[in-house]
């Protein structure tokens, strides 16, 4: 009997694990209306399928953990669409149901851009420097979603149209900072993808009411001015 119970609270601990990503899922999906769909996800058992791949070393090889994408040297391992593709996003909670239970570890994309929050992203010590500064001036942040190498600011939808008018009378910016409107997405916790583990590094919170979302216009100078004081100048990516 004892040996039962044991396996039944294992049985639950694995379940209630397993049920993270999936409740996630559905609290954006449903109370947020957040579009959401699940990433390629990590290859299982840390080797790509098919050996070594063409051509000399692979990105696996040189210890980052591998796609399960078809491409040996992805440089965003897990944390993209793949099947489904990017227009499968959805809010409907009988496939968002589906996805995960299927496929219970795959990663959490938000489908950025429409009426979805869209997001600016940038390396992490640039986006901390920005959080500081923007708290400096007491300008209210949203939601921010951190990996160990980027750092997200979610923001109120914004059209490919206004953010050219936006960043039309700036003489530069920097490469690494990312603008993800429509057609694009962000990785959102609690997934795992090959950079590490994706956090809150400002919660939304857990209610139903939507979390709130600065325009972009009230942030970008902060996030211009913090890639361009990164030691590389912020010409580097950093995935």
């Amino acid at each position: 009997m004892r040996e039962i119970l044991g396996r039944r609270r294992k049985l639950q601990l694995r379940r209630g694990g397993r049920s993270a990503l999936l409740g996630a899922a559905l609290h954006c999906a449903t109370e947020w209306q957040w579009p959401v769909l699940p990433g390629v996800g990590l290859r299982t058992g840390g080797k790509p399928a098919g050996g070594k791949p063409p051509g000399g070393r692979g990105r696996a090889e040189r210890g980052t953990r591998p796609c399960s994408c078809p491409d040996p040297d992805c440089v965003v391992p897990g944390a993209h669409p793949f099947d489904p593709g990017l227009f499968a996003a959805t809010t409907d909670a009988r496939m968002v149901r589906w996805w995960w239970t299927n496929r219970p570890t795959a990663p959490l994309l938000l489908a950025t851009g429409g009426r979805a929050p869209c997001a600016l992203s940038l390396p992490a010590v640039a986006g901390a420097q920005a959080l500081a500064a923007l708290d400096h001036f007491g300008v209210r942040t949203g939601p921010v979603v951190a990996t160990p190498t980027r750092w997200s600011l979610l923001v109120a939808p914004y059209s490919l149209g206004e953010l050219g008018e936006l960043l039309h009378s700036r003489d530069w910016v920097p490469s690494s900072l990312r603008f993800h409107s429509e057609g694009g997405y962000v990785v959102l916790p609690p997934s795992q993808i090959g950079a590490g583990k994706v956090r809150w590094e400002r919660s939304p919170g857990t209610g139903q009411v939507a979390p709130f979302l600065p325009r972009v216009e009230t942030i970008v100078d902060a996030l211009v001015t913090a890639s361009t004081s990164a030691p590389d100048g912020g010409s580097r990516l950093a995935y």
